[in-house]
């Protein structure tokens, strides 16, 4: 058997690439790894919002799925939109590394309460959070690979950068971790720390139970399942500051999320749990709350400016 596996060409998500490769191998399937340039890969002068939130980094690499020209595709979990194209599937998730946020610098004596520095970050969730916790803090939109922001924070566009933890952690920049923010305040995006497999429904069945056994972490799984449960009820992408984070305890799963204001003013959180076998149903219950204690006014706010 021999698996074709889709990737974009930064190094981070090649490391992804080459992680599922490997799991693959060990499983005995034969593979070959597909490098492809995607919408959001070719465009760094403006922000996500700005060139549409909907495949920006995954609509190139579904075209190959679709006619077969890979058989998977490996993205970052937090990249996949909310719902996918007809005939396409999210089929596993990797163990999640630690999904929190963290600001990296060369200055060891930068952090969010250290007064005023320029932060860099293309997120709209990070950068209203920033606005309501940290409104000292100024930010300067920073868009490229993880080599190419270090870069421009090394050139003096930024004092500092605002980034998830994973990727700096698998490029192998821990040094450069000044400070790990909370998960309390930084509720993570949907999926964050995960690697996610993408397949198109024309992919043998035999390919994906051996995908789903050689890569699949049940416990990620579940948690991400009811993350985009919440995400699609609140239909988020890229360009909308939803945040959203599941744990497990035990049987029971805990998932806290919610959205906030671009300005950063008006922040609605809030958690529901259960049984693990509910993931779905508890997804679609908190963003149904959200969206009742104000969320929907907040969404249609932002995509009204987003279209403007």
């Amino acid at each position: 058997m021999k698996i074709k596996i889709g990737t974009r060409g930064s190094k981070l998500a090649l490391w992804q690439a080459y992680y599922v490769e490997e799991r693959l191998r060990r499983s005995g399937v034969d593979t070959e790894i597909v490098t492809i340039e995607t919408k959001g890969d070719k465009i760094l002068d403006v922000t996500i919002a700005k060139i549409g939130s909907k495949g920006v980094f995954t609509e190139e690499i579904e075209e190959q799925l679709a006619d077969g020209r890979i058989d998977i595709a490996v993205h970052s979990a937090k990249d996949m939109q909310s719902t996918l194209p007809e005939g396409f599937e999210l089929v596993a998730f990797a163990e999640r590394e630690k999904p929190n946020d963290i600001v990296l610098s060369r200055d060891n004596s930068i952090n969010l309460n250290s007064g005023s520095f320029l932060l860099g970050t293309a997120s709209t969730r990070r950068v209203a959070t920033l606005k309501h916790y940290y409104p000292s803090i100024e930010t300067i939109p920073i868009r490229g690979n993880l080599q190419t922001r270090i870069r421009k924070m090394d050139e003096g566009q930024c004092d500092a950068l605002l980034l998830a933890y994973a990727g700096v952690h698998r490029m192998g920049y821990d040094d450069l971790i000044v400070q790990q923010t909370s998960i309390t305040e930084f509720t993570p995006a949907v999926g964050q720390g995960s690697v996610a497999i993408e397949v198109h429904e024309s992919l043998e069945k035999s390919k994906i139970e051996v995908i789903r056994s050689a890569i699949n972490h049940p416990e990620t799984e579940i948690c991400i399942k009811a993350e985009r449960a919440f995400l699609k009820e609140m239909d988020g992408g890229c360009s909308i500051p939803v945040f959203g984070h599941a744990k497990l305890t035990a049987d029971r799963l805990e998932i806290t999320g919610g959205i906030i204001s671009l300005d950063g003013q008006n922040r609605i959180s809030r958690s529901v749990s259960g049984n693990q076998t509910e993931a779905t149903r508890l997804g679609i219950e908190l963003g149904k709350a959200i969206l009742g204690l104000g969320g929907k006014e907040i969404l249609e706010e932002i995509k009204r400016k987003n279209n403007e």
